[in-house]
């Protein structure tokens, strides 16, 4: 099956766009404070829970030396913790402390409020609407 022109210029469209708000948001608050790998770590803890450096290390698709290197700076700002398995001793569970979840949700209200400032200045209430229409499309593609 051909793709058709609508669908390549959406999937050009909405990658280009992603990328430009990622880049936005991360200025909005401050990404300086920590690398991509950190943040994505992070989020990675947060929203599917603790995991083993390996797990993190598969799930991230980066080498387990990069990925320890990663928890031994995040542990070091304590915004992580580290607890034995349950079920093997021998392994250690990585989570968010509570320093790490506080910061996560600072940082993702200071964006939210950006974006909330944004839309209420720069758009009109159909605009506003038609964006919320257009995220519950775009939550569809990422299920497919």
């Amino acid at each position: 099956m051909e793709i058709s022109k609508s669908a390549a210029r959406a999937a050009q469209d909405v990658r280009v766009m992603v990328g430009r708000l990622r880049r936005r948001l991360r200025e909005v608050y401050d990404a300086s404070e920590l690398t991509p790998s950190q943040t994505s770590v992070m989020s990675r803890l947060d929203r599917y829970g603790p995991a083993s450096a390996s797990d993190l290390a598969a799930a991230e698709r980066v080498r387990p030396q990069s990925v320890a290197a990663t928890l031994a700076a995040l542990e070091e700002r304590k915004l992580i913790v580290r607890r034995p398995d349950p079920d093997d001793g021998r392994r250690q569970l990585i989570s968010l402390s509570r320093a790490g979840r506080e910061f996560l949700d600072d940082r993702r209200r200071v964006g939210e409020e950006w974006l909330a400032r944004a839309f209420q200045d720069g758009f009109t209430e159909a605009e506003r609407r038609t964006v919320i229409e257009a995220m519950a499309l775009l939550d569809r593609l990422e299920q497919a």
